[in-house]
């Protein structure tokens, strides 16, 4: 009995135990994702904050906060509460879930900050002091690039301070392609302090000015006018997601920079950064290796980019002007012992070395070696094509596109050539000049051209009077192998009286030779003209294709004045002693008469000519005034190695 009595007490005292264990029940699991707290994706976080956001999403901050236990949380709300400072920090479930990230899950990166702590943080607190800022800003910096200088975000923000280009621009940063200041701890961080002042100036609350050093202060402005108020907890959600964890960031850095020792971040296997005592050296007007400069010194070759991390390339450019390059102190020390001229001249930026020529295969007789083949496949660069000037006398009712199709050339040429207005039309009896391409015969074999540019060497170099003997008796066939050999004699033996007589048959001979072919009509200027209202004496010689001085000279004018109905001379007027010189090298009319008698179709020369060189004169004036008479044959029958004439110079002339 009383054995049943105890096992039926014991079954009730299970039932008993067992009701509050069966009366609980487990919650269901939410389906909506945006209030999921369960499937959080922590991922790691880069190098720079600014780079690249931290996913901090509301579940994940709310799931933070509920897994904090409540003693911690309480000790970290009361150390941020007594911060003494001029920024305001509030604390919340968003801050808190940064201080974990910080403190306890992503320990390893807020140890580089700290080894880079000692490093910039004393600069930073030197100009935020000058321009009267407060202290705590300096956190800003870790922040933006986690104190690395060369940081650079994925939207194109540089420096230690993140600066974009046009906020650099404005900042009077330089940029280019050898300097980026955003990059140099100094002169950035001055920039930073005067953009953050104008930032309080225009908000007046930390807090805004912090949203708008990331988000723009017109996006901020826009966004208080949009909610109505300045507070930025209000315009929390109406801010984008990088922005509204840039205050909560910068509150747990904050936090988490002052008690680091309270979270055991310290320790001694951390490689501490520590400013070192530097020196500047001004370059202006040289280029500099910086390698070979450090190398100079016994420095490692990156020891001067890392004192001056603006620099972009491993050298300065010889048209930089005035910079400041940062050296270690020793370098400076050193330098003063040392010739500074020499030592830079050394260590300028040496030109890389010509490229050396590739080899040219041999190209042996008999074989197919492969220069041989490439010369053949290769093309021949096209000739340079020879122009010939001629001058065109305007008809009534022509135009410049009727002069162009006549002779082959474009209107926008003849304008060009002439000057000539777009809206212009062409004058009755103006002068145009044209440039039309030389025709050339076509091309010899090669055998006979190698034969024709063979020189000649005489065994005994004939007298003048030989020699015009020997080019009268040539016979025709051989008459063109030996014209470019006589023409030069001939103009040496005018200059002599002896030789007279030989050189008047020579030319004649010569002449005759190239009068077979009919004459080209010519486009002559005219003799004379009659000034009318409203020309002078530029517009006249343009126009004709003339000089002033030469209308001067002709007309014995001794001012460029001319007056309605005077008449203009556009040749030089005939002169005595070149009539008297022609009719002493004429030859006797006997002796003419016998030399035309075997070859009556050829038709006569005339006589040789003496011009008398004009104030003015050119070549081709010249030889446009006398019939079948080239600048060419000018320059030969004379010996004349240029074009220059002088005035009083003496000209033989000879007309077909």
């Amino acid at each position: 009995m009383k054995r049943s009595l105890a096992q039926v007490a014991f079954l009730l005292l299970l039932a008993a135990g067992a009701c509050p264990v069966a009366a609980q029940t487990q919650p269901e699991l939410t389906t909506d994702p945006a209030n999921d707290t369960t499937h959080v994706q922590l991922l790691p976080p880069p190098d720079s904050l600014a780079a690249a956001p931290l996913p901090t999403a509301a579940d994940s901050a709310r799931l933070v906060w509920l897994q904090t236990p409540p003693e911690v949380k309480d000790l970290v709300a009361d150390r941020v509460n007594c911060f003494d400072t001029d920024v305001p920090h509030v604390f919340n479930n968003t801050v808190m879930s940064f201080v974990t990230y910080f403190t306890v899950r992503n320990r390893a990166y807020t140890q580089r900050i700290l080894e880079r702590q000692n490093l910039y943080f004393p600069l930073f607190e030197k100009y935020l002091a000058k321009y009267h800022l407060p202290q705590d800003l300096k956190y800003l910096a870790v922040v933006e690039s986690a104190l690395l200088p060369t940081a650079r975000s994925r939207v194109g923000a540089v420096g230690l301070w993140q600066f974009m280009g046009p906020t650099a621009g404005d900042l009077r940063l330089v940029r280019n392609e050898y300097i980026d200041e955003r990059m140099n701890p100094e002169k950035s961080t001055e920039a930073a302090c005067r953009f953050l002042r104008d930032l309080y100036r225009q908000f007046g609350d930390w807090e805004l000015v912090l949203a708008a050093y990331n988000w723009g202060s017109g996006n901020v402005q826009r966004a208080i006018k949009r909610n109505g108020t300045r507070n930025f907890w209000a315009l929390y959600p109406s801010l984008p997601k990088e922005t509204r964890n840039y205050v909560p960031t910068f509150t747990a850095l904050l936090y988490t920079m002052q008690y680091a020792n309270e979270h055991q971040l310290h320790s001694e296997g951390l490689n501490y950064q520590y400013p070192e005592p530097t020196d500047t050296l001004l370059i202006s007007g040289r280029s500099l290796d910086l390698r070979k400069f450090a190398a100079q010194f016994g420095l490692d070759s990156s020891a001067i980019l890392k004192q001056n991390p603006e620099i972009c390339k491993t050298y300065l450019p010889a048209s930089i002007r005035n910079y400041a390059l940062t050296v270690p102190k020793c370098v400076s020390v050193e330098m003063a012992a040392l010739d500074r001229t020499t030592v830079l001249d050394f260590c300028q930026v040496a030109l890389p070395p010509p490229v050396p020529l590739a080899p040219l295969a041999p190209a042996l007789p008999g074989t197919d070696s492969t220069g041989t083949q490439l010369a053949a496949t290769e093309t021949a660069a096209p000739e340079k094509v020879r122009l010939r000037r001629l001058r065109h006398t305007v008809r009534r009712g022509e135009t410049v596109a009727a002069v162009a199709e006549r002779y082959e050339v474009t209107p926008a040429q003849i304008r060009r050539w002439n000057e000539l207005p777009r809206k212009k039309a062409l004058v009755p009896r103006q002068q145009l000049v044209l440039f039309v391409p030389v025709e050339t015969p076509e091309a010899a074999p090669t055998v006979a051209v190698a034969a024709a540019r063979k020189p000649r060497i005489p065994a005994k170099l004939p007298l003048p009077a030989e020699k015009a003997a020997v080019t009268m008796n040539t016979p025709p066939k051989a008459a063109a192998d030996s014209e470019a050999v006589a023409e030069p004699v001939v103009a040496k033996v005018l200059t002599t009286p002896r030789g007279l007589k030989a050189a008047r048959e020579a030319a004649a001979t010569a002449t005759a030779a190239n009068s077979a072919a009919p004459a080209v009509a010519d486009d002559t200027l005219p003799a004379t003209y009659t000034v009318r209202k409203g020309d002078y004496l530029t517009k006249i010689a343009r126009e004709r294709g003339l000089t002033v001085t030469q209308l001067m000279a002709w007309n014995k004018l001794s001012a460029e004045t001319v007056v309605p109905g005077q008449k203009l001379l556009f040749a030089a007027p005939a002169e005595t002693e070149a009539g008297a010189l022609a009719q002493e090298v004429a030859p006797p009319p006997g002796k003419a008469r016998r030399t035309a008698a075997p070859a009556p179709a050829v038709p006569q020369v005339s006589r040789p000519k003496t011009h008398l060189v004009q104030p003015g004169d050119t070549l081709y004036n010249i030889s446009r005034r006398y019939q079948g008479v080239t600048v060419d044959q000018l320059r030969r029958l004379n010996n004349l190695k240029t074009d220059e004439v002088k005035p009083g110079q003496k000209l033989v002339i000879v007309q077909s």
